[in-house]
């Protein structure tokens, strides 16, 4: 028998062979038949192994050998427990009720003193108890884990009959064995057996990912040291759900969501003569594709707006006078870079700065998502600290709330004269993250706070700000936005402010943003947060103009060919344009806009369109009787903040309006930037090289640096489409 032993021991020892999942199957299988058949065993007369030291050294060896560390960490596969569960089960079924194991310890070595066992298990008498070592102690006492394994039986069925209930009644012997602790490669788990049985079916199972049930390591050491007395095992159970343990430890799923539309066609002028849409003054496209080309990947097509890239930085356009309407439109004609044949018009609306003292007093109603999704580093932490750079630009008389929303929305801080920074700063500081996200319960106390704090002639702004995981109450767009809509005609405007990638949802934070009279931006640096709360704040918080909505009439004379880049989520139907219910975008105090459009003269070899064979449509209106030069008329409508009734504005477009400068170069150079990161097809041969000293040449007066850092995104971007 020590002869295959030995012969187990070595090839043990040998490398293992690859794992087979048949064999790995069928040997589970026998361990749990043996496991069943001595758990329902009943037989009371079992054989007693006294005068067989040698062969229970030979069991006691190999399962020491089994259960060490060593053993354990040198195989990915249970093959070697398998074994030894089939060899050893059927003589551990006939072992007697306490055997005495050869010392594993010097004879010479103390024994260490025990405390009563948790689990009152019988432990094998020490070598120092006894010339024969034979008498089982019931002191709780017990060696080293890596020393010696202990065995009891369970009493046999003709045991004495328990004593009266007036004396002390013994423990009630168990079967245990108490083995080492083994640790599952594959999963981490740790499985401690209790019963003769469970240990070996739970170290069987542990190394197949199945249980969790582990002691503390540092308690099991003193334990095993005797310095302290030991916790109950734990019953092996079954993990919760293995499958969301591994989700845990993997990386969250990329949930972010974009607004998806097509890119704006080619269209025929004399067939579709009008272009109309809303304004935006948005900047969340461009801070996300920064935020992708910093983190070493282009942005997919979908989280482009070219008319958010352009709208991103300022301009020097023309400030509107005093008798004028509070924005004044500049309108610039150029070659088109990418093509000879075709001319971009740009339409540039610059808003009127009122002095600060003329500003009516703000309301504003911090509303910051604290649920689970915002515990990162760049949510909100950075939330935080961005919204503490608002309260030096406030002034007296202005006010500031806090309402945060998790699983539930509350209000953090009531209506506070923003000169009390100390205070709302305090109140900022105290917010955490966790729990779900109820953004609909949050926006309507909101709302309820803006609505309590506000007094007529002041301003009142909600500036929400999240990942826009929201995930409790009213959770889609179309919800969101018609309770927003509805609650804008109360005078309270919302903007939003996203924050963090993964799961961030730019499409509802979108949503939101144009129904509640705002803007929508993106942060994701300090600086960035200082762009938009500190240098454009009055742009973010005071309109100046509410629905401005552009329409633009082709001169077919003129223009055979046109195609407006970007504001694709921005389309209105041409009758929305006199309709004074359809809401569109705001100018906000000191913003600028800009729109391009790439037109094409009928004469020009790149038209992309074929004239039709037999004529222009009957429904295609006629070519002027006197071609008066324009390449069209530009129609502007908006309204006074709170107004009902629209205003009209009307400018013709001709090839000469304004010289062509560094602003509408540089322009030129981002919505070509745009175009090249969705992949448009309208460039021909324009690449990387030619947007870049585009941008370089209308770099211009840079005085924070924006356009420095977007030629700089430009050659990352060129950098990594070569990959």
């Amino acid at each position: 028998m020590t002869d295959d032993f030995d012969r187990l021991s070595k090839a043990l020892k040998a490398a293992p062979p690859p794992p087979d999942p048949a064999a790995r199957n069928a040997a589970l299988t026998l361990a749990m038949e043996n496991f069943d058949r001595i758990q329902g065993s009943a037989d009371p007369a079992r054989p007693s192994f006294e005068g067989q030291a040698g062969l229970w050294t030979g069991v006691h060896r190999m399962l020491n050998f089994l259960t060490s560390r060593q053993a354990l960490a040198a195989t990915t596969s249970v093959a070697a427990l398998c074994l030894g569960v089939v060899i050893t089960l059927p003589m551990l079924r006939d072992a007697p009720e306490v055997v005495s194991l050869p010392p594993a310890i010097p004879a010479e070595a103390p024994a260490k003193p025990g405390k009563a066992g948790a689990d009152n298990s019988v432990v094998l008498a020490g070598p120092d108890e006894g010339a024969a070592g034979q008498r089982a102690r019931t002191d709780g006492g017990k060696p080293a884990l890596d020393d010696q394994i202990a065995l009891t039986e369970a009493a046999p069925v003709d045991q004495p009959a328990p004593p009266p209930p007036s004396a002390p009644t013994p423990p009630e012997p168990m079967t245990t064995l108490t083995a080492p602790a083994v640790t599952a490669p594959a999963e981490g788990l740790v499985a401690t057996g209790r019963a003769e049985g469970k240990a070996i079916k739970g170290m069987v199972e542990a190394e197949s990912g199945l249980l969790a049930a582990s002691p503390d390591a540092a308690e099991a050491d003193a334990v095993a040291q005797g310095t302290a007395a030991p916790a109950p095992a734990a019953e092996p159970v079954m993990a919760p759900d293995t499958a969301t343990a591994d989700l845990r430890q993997q990386a969250q799923p990329n949930t972010e969501a974009f607004p998806e539309a097509a890119p704006n066609p080619v269209k025929v002028t004399r067939e579709e003569p009008v272009s109309t849409f809303s304004i935006d003054v948005d900047t969340a496209s461009y801070a996300i594709i920064r935020s992708s080309l910093l983190s070493g990947f282009l942005p997919g097509p979908e989280q482009v707006r070219i008319e958010e890239m352009v709208n991103y930085f300022p301009y020097a356009y023309t400030a509107p006078t005093a008798d004028e309407a509070p924005f004044h439109a500049t309108v610039t004609v150029m070659p088109a870079p990418w093509n000879d044949g075709r001319r971009l018009v740009q339409i540039g609306l610059q808003g009127r700065l009122p002095a600060l003292a003329d500003r009516p007093p703000l309301n504003l109603v911090l509303l910051v998502d604290t649920s689970g999704s915002m515990d990162e580093p760049n949510k909100l932490p950075l939330l935080k600290q961005s919204l503490g750079l608002v309260l030096p630009q406030l002034r007296e008389g202005d006010q500031v709330a806090i309402v945060a929303y998790a699983g539930s929305a509350g209000t953090v801080l009531e209506a506070t004269a923003a000169t009390d920074r100390r205070k709302i700063l305090a109140s900022l500081d105290q917010l955490g993250a966790g729990g779900s996200t109820a953004g609909a319960e949050g926006l309507e106390l909101a709302y309820q706070v803006a609505e309590d704090m506000t007094a007529k002639g002041e301003v009142s702004r909600i500036l929400l700000a999240t990942d826009g995981d929201f995930n409790v109450g009213i959770d889609d767009p179309a919800g969101l936005t018609a309770y927003i809509a509805k609650k804008r005609e109360t005078g309270t405007y919302l903007s939003v402010l996203g924050f963090g990638r993964g799961n961030l949802d730019d499409a509802t934070m979108q949503a939101l943003a144009q129904a509640g009279n705002g803007t929508a931006a993106y942060i994701d640096t300090l600086q960035e947060a200082r762009k938009v709360l500190v240098d454009q704040l009055s742009g973010a918080l005071f309109p100046i103009a509410d629905d401005v909505k552009i329409q633009v009439e082709w001169n077919p004379a003129t223009v055979a060919e046109y195609r407006l880049i970007g504001y694709e989520t921005r389309a209105l139907k041409r009758e929305d344009f006199n309709n004074d219910r359809i809401d569109a975008g705001e100018i906000g105090a000191g913003h600028t806009v800009t729109a391009i459009y790439e037109i094409t003269a009928p004469d020009s070899p790149a038209l992309s369109v074929n004239p039709l064979r037999y004529g222009a449509s009957d429904a295609a209106p006629p070519a002027p009787a006197t071609d008066t030069g324009e390449l069209g008329f530009l129609r502007l409508r908006w309204k006074a903040p709170g107004a009902t009734a629209s205003s009209l504005i009307e400018v013709p477009i001709t090839p000469d309006m304004a010289p062509v400068g560094p602003e509408a170069r540089f322009a030129a150079a981002i919505a070509g930037f745009g175009q090249l990161l969705t992949g448009a097809t309208y460039l021909g041969d324009w690449g990387w090289d030619q947007a870049i000293a585009l941008a370089l040449d209308g770099r211009g007066d840079d005085t924070f640096g924006y356009r420095a850092e977007a030629v700089s995104l430009m050659r990352l971007a060129q950098t990594l489409s070569r990959n």
